[in-house]
């Protein structure tokens, strides 16, 4: 059975709604929503969003970690092996704010292209950053999730595509660690969703790619 969620703090939903952050809940409420999601709780004072949700009924299903300036066009942070440290203290905020809202999952934008750093060394940091979030992660009950951004309305994004996504998966090789499937982003960057979300079930997935 399908089950959704309301994304509360997307660039669609502040077109569309003037309303401050804290009173979308319960416009989700009220639309028959029983979970919401929204990119970062940091800019937010915990208390509030816990007192949001629970006036609401609401379940907090996801959030991202720390992906530094996405208004100057930074997504993610993952790839940069000079910024490891502030990595892993993104995990440990992000899980100490999941534990206070309940919230079983973290999204990691893996970061765009970075034209100084070669591009294996990048590889690298995003499959060890990755680790790491994932086993910490694991020791507090939230899964780690990593998501293709296609490369038309993110140019240079690490992780454009599905294939791309499975292959990152198989190398951490950490079972903590899953895709979120868009189908937006997979449509975008080469159509096929129903092949490629068949080929690319926990079953059938084609590990020699």
């Amino acid at each position: 059975m399908l089950r959704f969620a309301a994304n509360i703090g997307s660039a669609h939903i502040k077109r569309l709604f003037s309303d401050p952050f804290l009173e979308r809940f319960d416009r989700a409420a009220a639309a028959g929503f029983e979970a919401v999601e929204f990119p970062e709780p940091y800019g937010e004072g915990v208390r509030a969003i816990q007192a949001a949700l629970t006036r609401n009924g609401l379940r907090q299903v996801q959030f991202n970690l720390p992906w530094d300036d996405h208004a100057a066009g930074e997504v993610g942070i993952a790839n940069n092996p000079r910024r490891r440290v502030e990595f892993r203290d993104g995990v440990s905020r992000a899980l100490e704010i999941a534990d206070q809202l309940g919230c079983p999952r973290l999204l990691c934008h893996v970061g765009i292209t970075l034209p100084d750093v070669p591009l294996e060394a990048q590889r690298v940091s995003v499959a060890e950053n990755l680790r790491y979030a994932a086993e910490q992660s694991a020791r507090a009950g939230v899964r780690i999730l990593v998501e293709p951004l296609d490369p038309v309305d993110v140019p240079g994004f690490l992780l454009p595509t599905m294939v791309a996504a499975v292959r990152l998966l198989d190398e951490v090789g950490h079972e903590n660690l899953r895709i979120l499937c868009d189908v937006y982003h997979l449509q975008r960057a080469g159509g096929n969703l129903t092949e490629t979300i068949l080929a690319n079930r926990p079953d059938r997935a084609l590990r020699d790619r």
